[in-house]
């Protein structure tokens, strides 16, 4: 019988509902405010540490929070329990508090321990910790990255002739500081207070020493990480001129700087930008020709952005611009040495991000962004023909299109009778209005530009080209576009690539879909109407209080590199809006050898 219910049993539970026995998944709990990710419990052991350091006030702080938590708390059955309320520090106690915790320790192995909590060991493996003895009487340690910092550096310049101590060589009290900066031989060493400079420093990839007995570290220059070399321009070439291009490492581009501006006067200031990343910018300028102000309000910038990563030029672009809405840009980015260092002498700011290949010039102007590199290694003839190339290619390039729609939609009068038979005859078979045409090649054009930057290598340049034959070819074919729209769409893409500043041909490019709507709505009058609307965005844009088109308006000394430019020798004065406090870029008589006689010389 036993048997036979054993069996029944079996069938039962064969034939019912069971409930899966599956896995326990991962699931992202709640963290609190400063609590560690990889340990939940790290609240309740920075609570045991307090308890346990002496500190009284603290210790009775703690009580009273528990307490209350206590009497506010209510375990309710079936109910969530409640979150426990925490106590706020006075701002005295949290100020208290933070300049005690930021302070260098007198004794070894507290730096050590605290060296230890600020860069997560042991679990961080790239913070190396060197103990040992100088002069075989005092405990000392080292404490760099590993991959940051140079090794040889640290090996024969700083442990090498500490390990040559002798035991009289180190005396006692203050004496020891400047023994300390003799024997160690590396060309920069500084004396920091803070934990925070320290940890600071030791990112940077130099190396932090702590001598047992004193209450500062003493930082050594043993910056030695891999980096990439000068190398030629690569978004701004030009035929004539020098080959070099900013690289990622800072202090490389502000060497490039100073190798073409040799003068005491220039001025480089670092501020870290960044509460995460503690990206350093550098700030170059000429302190007797830059306007004061100028340098005041970027340093007022930069100093009050609050962001907890900065990793590129482009990021610090959009914190620091005027118009951030703009889709014109109001800061001259630029990878050429010589273009920066041409720029700050005429009394502009130059902004250098370390690991952005590139440099930002401040404040600028329409005609800033309309200029080459090559300008001034070209006789001031060619410069001014290729100049009026390229301010032709601005409006070709954001209002072409627009004018097509308009003229052959609204006002067909306007074109010669022949070639109006021939645009009406290429048009005949396309079942599209001309608005959905040029939209369908504007964006077969942008797609082929994307995919060939995307697509490494000599394939993308080959794309390019035969996408765009293939692309055109076929849409005329299959009678989806005219051919003569394919020649507009031609022109204007090779305007755009005319203009020498990529940020500019961006909003350029933005700028066109908006003069299509416009004269797709109303002709002439909406390009009119979507003209003067632009032309108040400009008038109304700055440059770091610069208007953007000071050199049209308001009025001041007229500048003799705008459109024209004049010959060198003519060039007298720096521009006329930055108000640089050398107003005179050289003499009335440049060329003097013009003015004495040959025979006599």
């Amino acid at each position: 019988m036993s048997e036979q219910q054993g069996i029944l049993s079996k069938l039962i539970a064969l034939i019912t509902y069971k409930k899966k026995n599956r896995p326990k998944t991962f699931t992202l709990a709640e963290m609190g405010e400063g609590q560690d990710a990889g340990n939940p419990n790290t609240n309740d052991q920075s609570n045991n540490r307090k308890k346990n350091s002496g500190d009284s006030r603290s210790n009775n702080t703690e009580n009273i929070v528990q307490d209350s938590v206590k009497q506010q708390e209510k375990i309710v059955p079936g109910k969530p329990r409640r979150r426990a309320l925490k106590k706020p520090f006075s701002p005295s106690e949290l100020k208290s508090t933070r300049i005690e915790g930021d302070k260098v320790r007198s004794d070894i192995d507290s730096n050590i321990e605290v060296i230890k909590q600020v860069f997560g060991l042991p679990k961080n493996k790239d913070l190396i910790i060197r103990e040992f003895q100088v002069g075989r009487k005092r405990r000392a340690f080292i404490a760099y990255l590993d991959g940051m910092a140079d090794k040889n550096i640290i090996n024969m310049y700083i442990l090498s002739p500490l390990f040559k101590v002798q035991e009289s060589d180190l005396p006692e009290g203050k004496g020891l500081n400047s023994s300390l900066e003799s024997i160690i031989e590396t060309n920069d060493t500084k004396n920091q207070d803070s934990i925070k400079k320290v940890a600071t420093e030791i990112l940077k990839g130099n190396t932090a020493l702590y001598v047992h007995g004193l209450d500062y570290f003493l930082t050594c220059e043993t910056i030695g990480f891999e980096k990439r070399g000068v190398e030629a321009p690569k978004t701004e070439g030009i035929v004539k001129g020098p080959q070099e291009a900013f690289g990622e490492n800072l202090r490389t581009n502000v060497a490039l700087l100073r190798r073409i501006i040799r003068n005491s006067n220039l001025i480089t200031e670092f501020f870290e930008v960044g509460e995460k990343s503690s990206t350093t910018v550098a700030v170059l300028y000429l302190r007797d020709v830059v306007n004061p102000a100028i340098v005041k309000e970027v340093s007022r910038r930069l100093s009050n952005i609050a962001i907890d990563f900065l990793g590129n030029a482009g990021m610090l672009e959009e914190l620091i611009e005027d118009n951030p809405y703009s889709i014109i840009p109001t800061i001259l980015s630029t990878e050429r040495p010589d273009r920066t260092a041409s720029h700050i002498v005429e009394g502009r700011v130059a902004i250098v991000v370390d690991g952005a290949p590139f440099a930002m010039i401040v404040p600028v102007t329409m005609n800033a962004l309309m200029h080459s590199p090559e300008d001034s290694s070209l006789k001031w003839q060619y410069t001014v023909g290729l100049r009026a190339i390229r301010f032709f290619a601005f409006f070709a390039a954001s209002m072409l299109p627009g004018l097509y729609i308009a003229i052959t939609t609204f006002h067909r009068e306007m074109i010669p009778t022949d070639l109006l038979i021939a645009i009406a005859k290429a048009k005949e078979n396309v079942p599209f209005p001309t608005i959905i045409e040029i939209l369908l090649m504007e964006m077969g054009f942008e797609l082929i530009r994307e995919a060939g930057i995307r697509i490494p290598g000599i394939i993308g340049n080959t794309l390019g080209i035969i996408g765009a034959l293939i692309l055109g070819e076929a849409a005329v074919s299959a009678n989806i576009v005219s051919p003569v729209l394919i020649i507009i769409v031609a022109v204007t893409g090779l305007s755009n690539f005319a203009i020498p500043n990529y940020s500019l041909a961006f909003g350029v490019r933005l700028a066109r879909f908006y003069y299509i709507l416009a004269g797709a709505l109303l002709g002439f009058y909406g390009i009119v109407l979507a003209l003067g609307g632009y032309v108040l965005m400009l008038v109304n844009l700055k440059s770091f209080g610069i208007p953007f088109l000071a050199v049209i308006a308001p009025k001041g000394r007229k500048s003799k590199d705008v459109i024209l430019r004049w010959p060198l020798w003519m060039q007298e004065a720096r521009p006329d809006y930055l108000n640089p406090l050398d107003r005179r870029r050289q003499p009335e008589i440049a060329r003097r050898w013009a003015q004495e006689d040959p025979d006599k010389a």
